[in-house]
């Protein structure tokens, strides 16, 4: 979907198909958060919580990329700098949190983190399948896609820190798999923003050129 008629143009997501996918995905990151914050809460698992926090933030920034599909190019791309400015401020919190729970380091309960791990996995995988024909679009579209993508990874690393913490009966492998996760929403975040500008940039010399020919 990354090229039109065989121009450089990027699907922008006027798409009825995506747009019902999207409301889909929308609705199973909502329910997923309500359900791994509580077991973050009952399991004591950071990267639980972490995890959660994404869910939401998801939902929420899924709900933005819905209401600017249409729009124009600076009102897309304001939403993606939103976006990749609210990854950036999530990641530095997950990190901030870790690094605090490093100096207060309880065991959680894996297994707890194994099931809701394994739940969280199966809703993003889906939501991977229902968005992967869409992964290539402008900023808009792709930090859709980035972010069901970290998504999934972030579930198989808090399933890889429940083993851990079995495995040790320590709470570090947990507080790892946090800090992982916490760098994975950052190197997002400047992904989205860099490209969020060269298009705004691109934009700009578009209109510059369009105005010097009239």
């Amino acid at each position: 979907m990354s090229g039109c008629c065989g121009h450089n143009a990027k699907f922008d997501g006027v798409s009825d198909d995506y747009k019902r996918r999207l409301w889909i995905v929308i609705a199973l990151n909502a329910t997923m958060f309500a359900v791994e914050m509580t077991a973050g809460q009952v399991a004591q698992s950071q990267a639980l919580k972490a995890d959660a926090l994404d869910f939401l933030g998801d939902a929420l920034t899924y709900g933005i990329s819905l209401a600017v599909i249409g729009a124009s190019i600076r009102a897309r791309t304001n939403a993606a700098l939103a976006k990749g400015i609210s990854l950036l401020l999530m990641g530095l919190w997950v990190f901030g949190s870790t690094v605090y729970r490093v100096f207060y380091v309880g065991v959680p309960e894996a297994e707890i983190m194994g099931v809701v791990g394994a739940l969280a996995l199966a809703t993003n995988l889906a939501s991977v399948l229902l968005l992967v024909s869409y992964k290539d679009g402008d900023a808009n579209v792709r930090s859709v896609w980035l972010c069901s993508r970290n998504d999934a990874i972030g579930n198989v690393a808090v399933m890889f820190a429940a083993l851990g913490v079995w495995g040790t009966a320590t709470g570090w492998p947990d507080l790892i798999v946090a800090a992982i996760m916490a760098s994975l929403f950052l190197s997002s975040a400047f992904q989205i923003v860099r490209q969020a500008l060269a298009e705004r940039r691109s934009e700009h010399t578009h209109e510059y050129s369009a105005s010097r020919q009239s």
